[in-house]
């Protein structure tokens, strides 16, 4: 193909600075500049420079590429799933995989109740995660709590059911806080990002959080629901992965790149309605929308974290 940008373009002849304009300087000039030019380092620039919106994705592109869910080169690959006939193993080309455990169409069983992958290079690996006691802890967090409601409902007999909510809130949110600091003592703080597509979907997005999970991309792990036999109108559950509920930064990290994915949306676009994120602590907890605490089931909502600042 004939390039169709001529060099002449932009001449002196119409009214423009040409290629031998004197505008850049004298020779010594010229050389000064051309030697500033080779050795500027726009890395450096943008990290002295945060503020900017370039020096922002400096910074994020940085903390991806130093510490999230990475590890060493010299690090040997792990897999939590490895053996496990429902999952990829360590040296399982991709394709295969996807070929083998297709979510559309794999029936889920003893065998498959859940497709998983791992991210190979993830820092997280079995620690002292203490989920007995966590579980000690919380049942006693949640009886009291239900105790103290309990009472209050009861002193409060026959007031409006807004006043009885006021009341609780405080004790709602108190408990939420304990829950949360007694999993970070017990370190059970993995949690996870909630996609929904319907089945029809299903596959295309499952291939693209697999391929990006084991590329670093996103978290420390996934998994999506096989085919439990409810029909093409009910969603499957796939779940996103990361270590720590409480590392906000990353949270934020991984729905970025699931923004960039193209699989969740910013807020206003179209009647997205966003997806969400839970601690798994509360899933073991069986705290669902539902919960006879009235607990929120989730910690952060895409449409809030993805929401722009206001201007002051």
């Amino acid at each position: 193909m004939t390039d169709t940008h001529d060099e002449s373009d932009g001449a002196a002849a119409d009214g423009y600075i040409s290629s031998d304009s004197s505008f850049y300087g004298d020779a010594e000039d010229k050389a000064r500049l051309e030697e500033r030019a080779a050795s500027f380092d726009p890395t450096t620039y943008w990290k002295h420079h945060p503020h900017l919106l370039p020096g922002k994705a400096a910074a994020a592109r940085a903390k991806l590429d130093d510490d999230a869910s990475s590890s060493p080169p010299d690090k040997p690959l792990y897999n939590p799933y490895e053996g496990m006939i429902c999952a990829r193993q360590l040296h399982e080309p991709m394709e295969d995989f996807l070929k083998r455990l297709p979510p559309l169409t794999t029936a889920v069983s003893s065998q498959y109740p859940w497709i998983y992958i791992a991210n190979p290079h993830a820092i997280s690996r079995p620690t002292d995660r203490n989920q007995a006691g966590f579980m000690k802890v919380a049942e006693e967090l949640l009886e009291a709590f239900t105790e103290k409601k309990n009472e209050i409902e009861t002193s409060m007999a026959g007031k409006a059911k807004g006043s009885v909510t006021r009341k609780l809130t405080p004790l709602r949110k108190a408990l939420e806080n304990d829950l949360l600091g007694a999993a970070k003592k017990k370190h059970c703080t993995s949690g996870k990002w909630m996609l929904f597509p319907y089945p029809e979907d299903v596959n295309r997005q499952w291939a693209i959080v697999a391929e990006a999970t084991v590329n670093r991309e996103l978290g420390t792990a996934a998994k999506v629901a096989p085919d439990d036999n409810k029909g093409d109108r009910v969603p499957r559950l796939i779940c996103v992965y990361t270590k720590d509920f409480s590392d906000l930064d990353d949270v934020k990290r991984v729905l970025g790149r699931l923004v960039e994915l193209g699989l969740v949306k910013k807020k206003g676009a179209g009647d997205e309605r966003g997806i969400y994120y839970k601690a798994d602590v509360f899933t073991e907890l069986g705290i669902n929308s539902e919960n006879e605490w009235g607990l929120k089931a989730s910690l952060y909502a895409s449409r809030d974290l993805l929401e722009a600042p206001k201007k002051k």
